[in-house]
Order: C-alpha cells, then sequence, then structure tokens
C-alpha cells in the first residue's frame, strides 16, 4: 500500500492487488461508523423505561437489572437499533445502485416500482390469506419485486436501452401499483385496511431478534455484493455506451445489479415496511459528505441510510413517547431538512466557484 494523487489531484491509497481507496471517503467511513456507534448509544436511553448504555454495560457484567430495564434493552432498543440499521442499509443501498444503472439520482425502489411491487403482493396476500406466515409473506415480497424487475428488463428491450426508459418505465408501472393498492385500501374491511396502512406507513415495533436472523444473512450477502458489483456500478455511472466500450458486460451486470436489487428492497420492505424516499435521500447526502464512485459510494450511501433509520427511531421513542411514530414520518422528519441543507451548500460552492 502507498500513497499517491489521483488524476483529479486527491490523495488517495493503491494497493498491490490494483484496489486504489480515496483518503476522503476512508475518512468519510470513519466518521460515519462513528456516527453510527454514537447514535445506537444514544437510542438505547431513548425510551418511557429509564435505562441506557450503563446499564447496559452494567447488564453485560452480571449485575441484576430490573425486569423492566432488561426488556427495555434487550426485547424493544437493541432489536430496533439493528433491524433499523440493516434494513436502511439495504434499501440505501439498493437505491445508489439504481441510480447508476439510470444515471438518474432520483431512481429508487420505490420510483421504480420495485417497492410496490413487493407491497402489492404482500397486500394481496394479506386480503386473501389474513394468518399467512412470514416465510410466505417475505416470498410473496420477493415474487412481486421479481415480477417488476423482469417486467422493466423486458419492456426497455434489452442492454442497449438507456437509463431514461427504465426510469420512465418503472415510473408507469409505480402508478399502475399504487392504484391497484389504493383499491385494496378502499375495498377491504376496515380492520384489514388499518392495518395495512398501519404498515405501509413503515415502523420497527415488530422488531425482534427471530427477524434479525432471518435479514442477518442478506445483510452480509450485501456486503459481498457491494464488493463484487460495485467496480461495475462505476462504469455506469459514464453511460450504458461507456460501460459497452469499457468491456463492462452489460447484458450481464445489469440484470444482476437489478435483481440485487430487487433483493434488498423486498427484505427490507417484509422487515419493516416501504422506507420512502431514503433510497434517493441517502445517497444525496453521502455523495454530499464525500464526493466518491463505485464501491466506495455503495458503502457511503448504505452506511447513511442505516444512521438515517435509526436516527428516524430515536427520533420518535424520545420526542412523541406516547404516540406511535411510523419510521416514514420520522425519516421525512429528519432527513428533508437535511437533504434542503446539503443541496443548498452545494448551490452556495457552485456560485463561489464561478
Amino acid at each position: 500500500m502507498r500513497s499517491a494523487r489521483a488524476i483529479d489531484g486527491r490523495r488517495v491509497l493503491r494497493f498491490s492487488c490494483g484496489l486504489e481507496i480515496r483518503v476522503g471517503n476512508l475518512a468519510a467511513a470513519a466518521a460515519l461508523l462513528t456516527g453510527a456507534i454514537l447514535l445506537a448509544l444514544v437510542s438505547l436511553g431513548s425510551g418511557i423505561t429509564e435505562t441506557g448504555f450503563r446499564e447496559f454495560l452494567r447488564f453485560l457484567a452480571g449485575e441484576p437489572a430490573s425486569a423492566d430495564q432488561a426488556y427495555a434493552l434487550w426485547t424493544v432498543r437493541l432489536p430496533r437499533i439493528v433491524m433499523g440499521f440493516m434494513a436502511g442499509w439495504a434499501v440505501a443501498l439498493a437505491g445508489a445502485m439504481l441510480q447508476s444503472i439510470t444515471r438518474n439520482p432520483l431512481a429508487d425502489p420505490g420510483l421504480l416500482g420495485l417497492s410496490q411491487g413487493s407491497m402489492t403482493t404482500i397486500m394481496l396476500l394479506l386480503v386473501f390469506v389474513p394468518a399467512a406466515p412470514k416465510v410466505a409473506v417475505a416470498l410473496a415480497a420477493l415474487a412481486g419485486g421479481l415480477a417488476v424487475a423482469l417486467l422493466l428488463l423486458w419492456l426497455v428491450g434489452g442492454e442497449r436501452a438507456s437509463g431514461l426508459a427504465i426510469l420512465l418505465m418503472g415510473i408507469a408501472v409505480e402508478t399502475v401499483l399504487s392504484s391497484v393498492g389504493s383499491l385494496l385500501l378502499l375495498y377491504t374491511p376496515p380492520e384489514t385496511s388499518l392495518a395495512l396502512a398501519d404498515w405501509m406507513a413503515g415502523s420497527l415495533f415488530q422488531a425482534n431478534w427471530n427477524a434479525i436472523a432471518t435479514f442477518a444473512p442478506l445483510f452480509c450477502a450485501s456486503l459481498l455484493g457491494l464488493f463484487l458489483l460495485g467496480r461495475a456500478t462505476s462504469a455506469y455511472d459514464l453511460g450504458n455506451e461507456f460501460a459497452m466500450a469499457l468491456g463492462e458486460p452489460v447484458r450481464r451486470s445489469r440484470p444482476l445489479l437489478l435483481i440485487f436489487a430487487v433483493l434488498l428492497s423486498a427484505s427490507a420492505v417484509t422487515a419493516v415496511g416501504p422506507l420512502t424516499f431514503l433510497g434517493v435521500l441517502a445517497p444525496q447526502l453521502a455523495g454530499f459528505l464525500s464526493p466518491a464512485t463505485g464501491r466506495a459510494r455503495l458503502f457511503l450511501a448504505a452506511l447513511t441510510g442505516g444512521i438515517l433509520v435509526v436516527a428516524a427511531d430515536t427520533l420518535a421513542r424520545s420526542v412523541v413517547r406516547d404516540l406511535p411514530l411510523p419510521i416514514g414520518l420520522g425519516l421525512t422528519l429528519i432527513g428533508v431538512p437535511l437533504f434542503f441543507f446539503a443541496l443548498r451548500l452545494q448551490a452556495l460552492r457552485r456560485l463561489q466557484l464561478h
């Protein structure tokens, strides 16, 4: 490993295997990881029961704790922190991949209809089979997302289709599926409609260690996918024609990226419901913190997504303790002001450069 400067003058670390990492990206990743740990500590102390990190350390040391404190820490707060981070990671990573494929910063699983496909199949299953097991719900979400992905690939016509064509076709499919979801909410029994509406708002109320154990293999697989597919996203950022000119096997890599994004999105939808706007928000905030490409961009975006979901859940438990706040609303309250702030600073920087 040696230190050098890239073509744009930024300092990088170059390894003998050919891997190159920008020092600024490493610093941003370290800052985000530190922020995630500090946020988790704050989240441990947020809630009605008076307990937190100090009691957590005492519990690990074997000191006795009250039943309420043990329940709050191990049954409620820790599962919500872990599940929230993993779900946010998955959605943000899927959004960053889709933005590279389409070359559009607004692309995310929701806009392309992937999340809506998963939600529609889950809603249909819960309407007709209310007592469906969780395995069936997860399979239904994956089937709905994959069906939309395959439909998009068929409609746009193969590897030479532009990213804009995929985006526009995805918006059309998402609109149709949203209409189907609205019909289901309107014409199902009131108790079913209320349950579906609560789930569609997104929540971590059902987070538990069994769900985390189910989600953990996918989280580990996302790390492997990030490393293996990150280089392809760098080529797609240059455009479809440039990617093929650089030797990127578009016929194979584009469907693989799309299917992997579906898997991440469908799993997150099954676990916590839809996380609206996170797939757009997290990559943009990560890019503002430290401009990056390829694997570094995907990793920073995923980290940012996990942090945003945990922050939204912490806000919900600390500000409005007696009123359940959907995670989607918490994300809006935290993420949108940050998004406006980042865009404003970027605009001011451009004015200063000119």
